[in-house]
């Protein structure tokens, strides 16, 4: 799989897709919708669509795709070889979400919180196809959330197609299988080649699962903890995970602005992001320095 546009810019997030089959612009065809890596604190989390006509399903089974949970590496590799010989008939699409474009969301003053960001991002990667062309009559998803709400929300989003949307949707029907293949395989290459935009030197590229509770993942983020400038972008610094690391590890925030009291039990950096209720907002010290109150009567 080619993600030498991935490896170009890596901060934000970016599509790739294989040539679109004859046969899907004419005939009825059936999407899958899967992604990986929404749960690791490290890396990106890759959504991906695989499609193929209806009158062809049955040779997508004859590959033996399966979830890809289920594969080890190099089975997974072997069944994207496949399905891309099989390009006459098969198509996919990917969206690589960065690490640093879900925490930014995450954290952001409007908040985006991850469930709406993989809703948003599969009926995006649904749209992308049949903006291509490609002929969607059914489309088969494996759930983030409720099933029930997301399908509809899919459902309103995409009237004239029929929507199904199941817990391990990815063990149920081969052409989710085949799309959580997809994007497993993109991820797990998206990490091994990562590239580092802060230019560290000698980083470890050993991080274990990069799931938060993996005590090797937890021990390479305390060692590439910056106490002023925090992670490097391929860390998701929203997560708890990261959170705890960066209160424990990373230096107080001083404001040139705030007066001496402000400063009293000053928190870390992570606490600039996290809303912990309204707080009194006080005037600008050009007016506290002068004495000056807003006038209600004249």
């Amino acid at each position: 799989m080619d993600l030498s546009e991935l490896e170009r810019d890596n901060t934000d997030r970016c599509r790739l897709s294989s040539p679109v089959p004859a046969v899907c612009r004419k005939e009825p065809c059936v999407l899958g919708v899967d992604e990986a890596g929404r749960g690791p604190v490290l890396g990106p989390m890759v959504y991906a669509i695989c499609y193929c006509p209806l009158s062809r399903l049955a040779d997508l089974e004859a590959l033996k795709v399966a979830d890809s949970k289920t594969l080890s590496e190099s089975e997974r590799d072997r069944l994207f070889v496949k399905m891309e010989e099989d390009k006459d008939f098969v198509g996919w699409a990917l969206d690589v979400l960065s690490p640093n474009l879900i925490s930014t969301s995450m954290l952001g003053r409007v908040k985006y919180n991850l469930n709406s960001l993989s809703h948003d991002t599969a009926a995006g990667l649904v749209q992308y196809a049949l903006d291509q062309g490609v002929k969607v009559t059914q489309v088969f998803v494996d759930t983030v959330g409720l099933p029930e709400k997301y399908q509809e929300r899919l459902q309103q989003c995409f009237p004239g197609i029929e929507v199904t949307v199941k817990a391990k949707a990815d063990a149920l029907y081969p052409v989710v299988s085949a799309a959580s293949i997809c994007a497993k395989v993109a991820r797990d290459q998206a990490v091994k080649n990562w590239q580092f935009v802060e230019k560290l030197q000698d980083v470890d590229a050993d991080y274990g699962s990069g799931y938060p509770n993996d005590p090797k993942t937890k021990a390479w983020l305390r060692k590439h903890v910056e106490p002023v400038f925090g992670f490097p972008q391929f860390v998701r610094f929203s997560w708890r995970t990261a959170q705890s690391i960066l209160e424990k590890e990373a230096e107080g925030v001083t404001w040139e602005d705030s007066s001496a009291e402000d400063q009293e039990g000053l928190g870390k950096i992570t606490s600039y992001f996290l809303s912990e209720g309204p707080r009194p907002r006080l005037p600008h010290r050009y007016f506290q320095e002068r004495g000056l109150e807003s006038a209600t009567t004249l």
